[in-house]
C-alpha cells in the first residue's frame, strides 16, 4: 500500500498493524489512539515501544472494561474517535468479548485512517 494514494481500509487487525508498521506510521498511530484516549478521559497510555500483538490486546481489554463498567465512557470514547455509528449498530451484541473485539478493531481502523490521511497530505 505505500505506492498508492487512495486510502482503503484494512481487512483486520494484524493488515493495519503491519501497513502502519510498514509505512514507518506505527508510532503516530500508538499517539494518535493515546490522545484520543485521553480527550475522552479514558487514558490508555499505550508505550511508544509495544508490540502490536500487546497493542491489540491492550485495547480490546480497555473497550470491553469500557464496555462492561462504563458505558456512557465507551459512547463517549466511541465519539471522540468518530467511529461511523452505522459500523458500531452492525455489530452483535451478544457475546461482549466479541464486541469488544470488533469494536477495537473500528477504532483502530479509524485512528489508522486520521494517520494515513495526515501523512499523505501534510
Amino acid at each position: 500500500m505505500s505506492n498508492s494514494t487512495s486510502y482503503i481500509a484494512p481487512l483486520n487487525t494484524e493488515v493495519l498493524l503491519d501497513e502502519a508498521t510498514n509505512e514507518n506510521l506505527y508510532f503516530n498511530l500508538i499517539e494518535q489512539i493515546n490522545k484520543d484516549f485521553n480527550l475522552a478521559n479514558e487514558s490508555i497510555d499505550l508505550p511508544q515501544d509495544i508490540q502490536p500483538e500487546e497493542l491489540k490486546n491492550e485495547l480490546h481489554e480497555k473497550i470491553y472494561r469500557l464496555i462492561q463498567y462504563k458505558f456512557a465512557e465507551y459512547l463517549n470514547l466511541l465519539y471522540i474517535v468518530d467511529v461511523p455509528e452505522d459500523q458500531i449498530k452492525k455489530l452483535d451484541g451478544s457475546d461482549i468479548a466479541e464486541l469488544a473485539k470488533q469494536v477495537a478493531f473500528l477504532i483502530l481502523k479509524r485512528e489508522w485512517m486520521k494517520v494515513w490521511f495526515r501523512n499523505k497530505y501534510q
